[in-house]
């Protein structure tokens, strides 16, 4: 394994120039969900350079490549990484910053594709170094629902050939860089949707008795249902549900009463998140959830119109591939470098792929404090410490030839 990992390290480092430039391309011209077309198209082209097979336009800008190794039938992984961008307005001042007005690869997603094409670079340098077969998936959408993931797998992107297991990575910015972290079992939250619309009378607020204040059966509602479902932090810092002990989440970020110091709205609307980890608890505390809103609009003489989106399902690891892929990496970066990770109530839409295939999603950490690049995902100032795509590249070719010849 020592002159595998030497010969996969070095070939990380001759091509780290090229990772990063194609990084930054991705990274300069953002796309917003389901709208990649440019982005998948400049991936295709990488492809084509190292005449790598692929299958494009799926579910619009999706794509997949195959490289076959020795005897292709033996085992298929899939290997994913996603394209769009968010909705923000990137701060950074860097050559590569985004050109697209308010839209900014502000999750990482050109760092995930990038990653991977130079992941498949390397494996299609050492094609006679594995036995079976390596499918990678560039999905559209992750950002939103229903999720590309998703579409993807109802395009049969788990088909043909079948898929035995799969493996993602994601940016993390609050490792340095250097590490990754793996967490066997549940790791990640399903992610619905709450949408309320509570309707009352409105009218002057000078004049209680010819209105009815939607406002105050709003502000009920959440207190009521903070009240019914508290969550308190355990020692690894997650939230739980007091309950029945299943990490559950329920938060309102939205209020919307359009009224005024003298007027009183005619409706309200909430908009909220509802995370958890159990399916069939997801399913019950949506029906209490309505519940509450129900006996509340009741009480203040309102109505409510509720919509519950489903939205990601939970992330859940295969014990025995995260634990090989955890060992892995401890072969290929060092046991101070691969650290356990705690449960996270974000979500990820590589959890449809969980639900279907053995899989591994780790964290691959991008932060640097001395060069001050520490701000999170999702933030307008996000960026990586580069250093990171020439250990991703090694790592996750190295993990991928170590399983694909495991019996």
């Amino acid at each position: 394994m020592k002159q595998l990992i030497s010969e996969i390290k070095i070939l990380a480092e001759l091509g780290f120039q090229e990772v990063v430039s194609i990084r930054r391309h991705i990274h300069k011209h953002p796309e917003l969900s389901f709208q990649e077309f440019k982005t998948a198209a400049f991936i295709c082209s990488v492809l084509d350079t190292y005449d790598i097979a692929y299958q494009k336009n799926i579910v619009g800008t999706g794509i997949v490549a195959i490289i076959e190794g020795q005897t292709p039938t033996k085992k298929t992984i899939l290997l994913r990484a996603d394209l769009d961008a968010l909705p923000i307005v990137e701060e950074n001042k860097t050559d590569y910053a985004s050109v697209n007005e308010g839209i900014m690869h502000a999750c990482g997603h050109d760092v995930h594709s990038a990653s991977v094409l130079g992941t498949i670079i390397i494996l299609n340098k050492l094609k006679n170094k594995f036995s079976g077969t390596v499918k990678i998936m560039f999905q559209p959408g992750e950002e939103v629902l229903p999720g590309g993931a998703s579409l993807m797998i109802d395009a049969d992107v788990l088909k043909n050939p079948n898929v035995d297991c799969a493996i993602a990575q994601h940016v993390f910015p609050s490792m340095p860089v250097g590490k990754v972290g793996f967490k066997s079992g549940m790791y990640m939250a399903s992610t619905d949707e709450i949408h309320i619309t509570i309707h009352g009378k409105g009218g002057h607020a000078a004049m209680p008795a010819e209105y009815i204040n939607p406002l105050n059966a709003a502000a009920t509602i959440i207190q009521t249902i903070e009240k019914e479902f508290p969550f308190y932090f355990d020692e690894e810092g997650v939230s739980k549900n007091t309950h029945n002990s299943i990490p559950t989440v329920v938060a309102f970020g939205k209020i919307e009463g359009k009224g005024a110091t003298n007027v009183i709205p005619s409706s309200v609307y909430l908009a909220g998140t509802l995370r958890t980890m159990n399916e069939q608890w997801r399913t019950e505390i949506k029906e209490k959830i309505k519940q509450i809103i129900y006996t509340v609009c009741e009480k203040y003489n309102t109505t409510a119109d509720i919509n519950i989106e489903n939205g990601y399902p939970f992330l859940v690891n295969d014990v025995a591939l995260t634990n090989r892929c955890k060992h892995f990496a401890i072969d290929y970066l060092g046991e101070e470098n691969v650290e356990e990770l705690p449960l996270r109530m974000t979500a990820e839409d590589f959890a449809y792929i969980t639900q279907k295939v053995p899989s591994c999603f780790y964290r691959l950490g991008t932060g640097n404090k001395e060069k001050n690049i520490i701000s999170g995902v999702h933030t307008s100032t996000f960026d990586i410490d580069e250093k990171a795509l020439e250990i991703s590249t090694g790592l996750m070719a190295y993990i991928t030839l170590c399983e694909l010849n495991t019996a």
